[in-house]
């Protein structure tokens, strides 16, 4: 009965981690065709739909760019053998705040605090790249 239970208790984080793994994959697959649809849609916003203003070619970008993120964090998740490091949480987090800044900048209180969300993002991307902190250096 022991060795019944050790003998899944073996096999159930694996297999767990090949369905989060197959997850990751599908996700990175939607992500890269968003990606290509983002670029499309920047450069048609670009040169041919010229009726589009500054801050909505700059929203389609910042989006692009938050794509690229998450696709850059699934690629480090393989590389680290399972592992998502923090920076690029907090990278994510910084470009979606610009983002919103940029979208909905009518409140100067709103964007100053936001403003210092960025600041605190920032402090701790700051202690998240210590040396003794980051895996990817030891």
């Amino acid at each position: 009965m022991i060795e019944s239970i050790k003998k899944w208790s073996d096999k159930t984080p694996r297999l767990l981690r090949a369905a989060l793994n197959l997850a990751l994959i599908l996700v990175a697959v939607i992500l890269v065709i968003a990606m290509f649809k983002e670029i499309w849609e920047i450069f048609h916003s670009i040169f041919y739909d010229t009726s589009e203003s500054f801050y909505q070619i700059t929203e389609e970008i910042l989006v692009f760019f938050l794509y690229f993120e998450f696709l850059a964090l699934i690629i480090k998740y393989f590389e680290m053998e399972y592992h998502f490091p923090l920076r690029y949480f907090i990278y994510i987090g910084i470009t979606a705040i610009v983002r919103y800044i940029i979208i909905d900048h009518e409140s100067a209180l709103a964007t100053l605090l936001l403003s210092g969300a960025i600041l605190v993002l920032l402090v701790s991307l700051f202690v998240a790249n210590t040396k003794t902190l980051r895996r990817d250096m030891n």
